[in-house]
């Protein structure tokens, strides 16, 4: 009887150890790759593996000397890569992973399905992603993330529909000196459509990390100083020398700043004391916005970035108020022929109060890759974000630090090139230039 019972049990155990042996030696076979990938994505280093040894292209002219063109630093071509989500999506942004290495969230706007019924919720979708033969790729699925839709919305007259635009619009996300944040347009509760701000961690599966910085863990509604658009859009945020934060709602034609509270409320309108300053510098800088009917503006488009004017790989390189700046990028934008292009020009303000104008793009940036057409036209590529590149670095970077900006393209698609921070203030027309 326990004869008959062994052999039925090594009936049942021997397949059970060969699979066993079968595996130990596959693992063995892979163990020194395992061990460099595992290796590679969760070392300690502050900032990410680097990118693949592609020459550094400075910035060169284009025909016509009308933009600067930028290139990839790791694109062997030097040009913009595709970011794909597995469904159409635009307007991305790109953050690197707060424990990956070259890993990023991304997150983009979904596009419109066709004859959307009003009222049928917007939604931003977002994934993680990497690298894959060039193209930035999610390697999990894509899925709404749970931004909440705001009730409200004052929407009067020919533009009482947009109350029924449920759901967040053309978020950003970035990163500030200790944490991730995002900003969407939604309903508002004292216009037609305002902002909103929330802590970015609480829209993804933020793992860890501690989070001791608790500010504006719901969706808090930004309260900019009276008087108010019907349909306010595009804010960015800053944080000061002393990382206070403040909101700056206006770029043209004239400025809009102010303290930022917890609540979303705002201090006192801060842009007076530099308007007359800032407004000669953009007279100067900017292209001249003719009256109606033509088609152009100019207005805000990504967050803000912190950079100081020398090399991190340089030791005597120290920040200060001489060296250090806030970056945004704004962008000219022209509607002719049902089409619409934009020009994107960096700006560059102080850290300090009262955070007057240092320096502004004298020429447009060209993205390596886009296309002109017959005509006037040319690829619509819209910058919605800019981030740096490298896990660690936050808010604060140098000249030699990468920039990731995404960009929207035909308003259906999504693209981002990486570019040395240096590189995308070529040309810069300083304000106190005589």
């Amino acid at each position: 009887m326990i004869v008959r019972d062994l052999k039925r049990l090594a009936l049942l155990v021997g397949p059970l150890v060969v699979l066993l042996l079968l595996t130990l030696s596959l693992w063995r076979s892979h163990t020194d790759y395992l061990a460099s990938r595992v290796g590679a994505m969760f070392s300690n280093d502050a900032v990410a593996a680097p990118s693949p040894a592609v020459p550094h292209r400075k910035p060169t002219l284009t025909a016509g000397d009308t933009h600067y063109e930028i290139y990839s630093a790791s694109s062997p071509d030097g040009k913009f890569f595709e970011i794909r989500f597995g469904a159409d999506v635009f307007n991305p942004n790109l953050v690197p992973h707060q424990k990956f290495n070259n890993t990023w969230w991304v997150v983009g706007q979904l596009v419109d399905a066709p004859n959307r019924p009003l009222g049928t919720p917007m939604h931003e979708v977002g994934c993680m992603a990497q690298f894959i033969d060039g193209v930035l790729m999610c390697i999990d699925y894509a899925h709404p993330l749970p931004y909440k839709p705001t009730p409200g919305g004052v929407c009067e007259g020919n533009i009482s529909f947009y109350s029924m635009n449920v759901g967040p619009h053309d978020a950003r996300v970035f990163f500030g000196p200790q944490n991730p944040i995002t900003i969407f347009g939604s309903n508002s509760g004292f216009t037609c459509f305002g902002m909103f701000i929330q802590d970015f961690r609480k829209l993804v599966d933020w793992e860890y990390e501690l989070m001791t910085n608790t500010d504006f863990e719901v969706e808090t509604e930004v309260k900019r100083p009276p008087p108010y658009s019907v349909l306010e859009k595009n804010y960015f945020v800053f944080w000061d020398k002393d990382n206070v934060i403040h909101v700056h709602y206006d770029t043209h034609p004239k400025r809009g700043f102010a303290k930022l509270e917890r609540d979303g409320s705002t201090g006192p309108e801060l842009a007076t004391k530099t308007a007359e300053h800032d407004t000669k510098c953009m007279q100067r800088y900017l292209p001249e916005i003719p009256p109606p009917p033509k088609e152009e503006s100019i207005h805000q488009a990504t967050n803000s970035l912190k950079i100081t004017l020398c090399n991190r790989v340089d030791k005597a390189c120290e920040p200060h108020d001489g060296n250090t700046y806030i970056m945004t990028i704004i962008q000219h934008k022209t509607f002719y022929g049902f089409h619409s292009e934009y020009e994107p020009y960096v700006v560059l303000f102080q850290q300090r109060a009262p955070f007057e104008l240092y320096a502004i793009s004298k020429k447009p940036l060209w993205i390596s890759g886009r296309r002109r057409h017959e005509g006037r036209r040319t690829d619509m590529m819209y910058v919605t974000s800019a981030n740096w590149r490298d896990r660690g670095v936050n808010y604060h970077g140098y000249l030699d630090d990468v920039v990731m900006l995404g960009f929207g393209f035909e308003d259906k698609h999504s693209r981002g090139i990486d570019v040395y921070a240096g590189d995308l203030l070529v040309d810069l027309g300083l304000c106190e230039e005589p």
